[in-house]
């Protein structure tokens, strides 16, 4: 005898709104741009290509703001108070590494060649808690509060696997190698289009 039965549609509390659904898509995008501009700049110094890139990863971490209130949104109320830890976790990340982007900007602005960018660099970093907190383990969190984010999600269970693993890819990819920003972005980007395609997957066909 043969059934045949479908996935879940994912709730409605999943769909995203205009406004994420965009930044679903400019947040990785802007992080791929970061990656292609500083392939092809000169690195470590002031220039063009620093201020254009460094521009682009502070765009692009803000665009993260709405993509993990979205993901906070689509978790079930039985798992709401792990979310939000994750969601505070993220959002604590985000603002580091936004002060990353934010000192890297200033340091190229202020600075006329390399040693003086890198005389800023060491002035800031010495301020009691800044390397830890900036540079250190909290930005790291980002990454971690998406993941947990995403993984916590009332998703399909196929679609969620396809975001948790994009994801967890893409951070892989960028954590062992600044020149895999382009590809962790284009990771990030799949790992949304669930979302973008509507906020439903297709229906999943199983025979007994």
């Amino acid at each position: 005898m043969t059934n045949t039965t479908y996935a879940a549609p994912v709730p409605a509390r999943s769909a995203p709104d205009r406004l994420t659904r965009t930044t679903l898509v400019a947040g990785p995008v802007a992080f791929a741009a970061y990656g292609v501009i500083r392939l092809l700049s000169e690195r470590g110094v002031p220039s063009a290509g620093w201020t254009a890139g460094h521009l682009a990863m502070l765009a692009g971490v803000l665009l993260f703001v709405p993509v993990l209130l979205h993901l906070r949104r689509a978790v079930p109320a039985k798992r709401r108070p792990a979310a939000a830890a994750a969601l505070a976790a993220g959002m604590l990340g985000l603002v580091a590494t936004a002060a990353q982007a934010v000192i890297d900007l200033t340091a190229g602005f202020m600075a006329a060649d390399r040693p003086a960018m890198v005389e800023i660099f060491q002035q800031v970093k010495a301020v009691p808690g800044v390397e830890p907190v900036v540079y250190g383990v909290v930005p790291p969190l980002f990454f971690l509060g998406l993941i947990v984010l995403a993984a916590l999600a009332a998703l399909p269970l196929r679609t969620k696997l396809l975001m948790v693993s994009a994801l967890v890819l893409g951070t892989v990819l960028m954590a062992v190698n600044l020149n895999f920003l382009a590809l962790g972005g284009l990771c990030f980007l799949l790992a949304f289009a669930p979302f973008l395609l509507g906020g439903r997957v297709a229906p999943l066909p199983r025979t007994n």
